[in-house]
C-alpha cells in the first residue's frame, strides 16, 4: 500500500459521533470499485442513497459523471429510512459534498459535506474496500461534528445506522450479482 500523500479517515475523537457499517463480499475488489463508483446506477440498487450526482459548484449536472477530487456530489435523495420505494415527505434528505479523495490504488473514496458551515455541521464519509479471505470488505464511516451534529445524533442516528447497512448489503448484493 502506498503512503504518499496517503489521506486518512477521521476518528471519532474529531467529532460528535460516528455512523459505520462493514460487510465482506464474494466479489473481486475491482468489481466492487466499480460499482460503488458507479452513481448513476444507485438508484438501481441502493434503498438509502438513491442518486449521486457530479455537479458543478450550483448544483447543476456535469456530463462527466466520473468521481474526481475536487469536484461536487449532490447526494439526493437519501431515504431515511431506507427503502427502495417511494418514501415519505420527511423521509427525504439531501447532502451537497466535495469529493477529497479518489484513491484508485488502494481503493478509497471520501468526501466532505459543504451546505454548511463546520461549526454548524461537518459530516467527512469515507469508503474503503481491502481483501480479506479472497473476499472484498467493504467497510464505511461518517463523523459528523459541529452543533448540529448533536441534534442529528439524537433525532437520526438510528436511522443513518439502517441506512449504511442497508447501502453495504445493496453494494454486496449487486457485485455479487452482475458480471462486469
Amino acid at each position: 500500500m502506498s503512503t504518499t500523500n496517503l489521506k486518512l479517515p477521521p476518528s471519532v475523537d474529531s467529532g460528535v459521533f460516528m455512523v459505520s457499517s462493514s460487510i465482506l463480499i464474494d466479489a473481486p475488489r475491482e468489481k466492487v470499485w466499480s460499482v460503488m463508483l458507479d452513481f448513476p446506477s444507485y438508484k438501481e440498487w441502493n434503498p438509502f442513497v438513491r442518486g449521486q450526482t457530479i455537479t458543478d459548484k450550483s448544483g447543476n449536472p456535469l456530463p462527466d459523471q466520473t468521481p474526481a477530487e475536487g469536484k461536487y456530489l449532490l447526494i439526493a435523495p437519501v431515504h431515511l429510512p431506507p427503502t427502495m420505494g417511494e418514501p415519505g415527505w420527511f423521509q427525504k434528505q439531501s447532502a451537497f459534498e466535495i469529493i477529497t479523495a479518489v484513491d484508485h490504488e488502494n481503493y478509497r473514496v471520501a468526501w466532505v459535506n459543504i451546505a454548511l458551515p463546520k461549526f454548524l455541521l461537518s459530516a467527512e464519509r469515507w469508503q474503503i474496500l481491502t481483501q480479506v479471505d479472497g473476499k472484498t470488505k467493504y467497510q464505511t464511516t461518517e463523523v459528523f461534528g459541529g452543533i448540529i451534529a448533536y441534534i442529528v445524533n439524537f433525532f437520526m442516528y438510528k436511522k443513518l445506522v439502517l441506512g449504511f447497512n442497508a447501502q453495504a448489503e445493496g453494494l454486496k448484493k449487486q457485485a455479487e450479482r452482475i458480471d462486469l
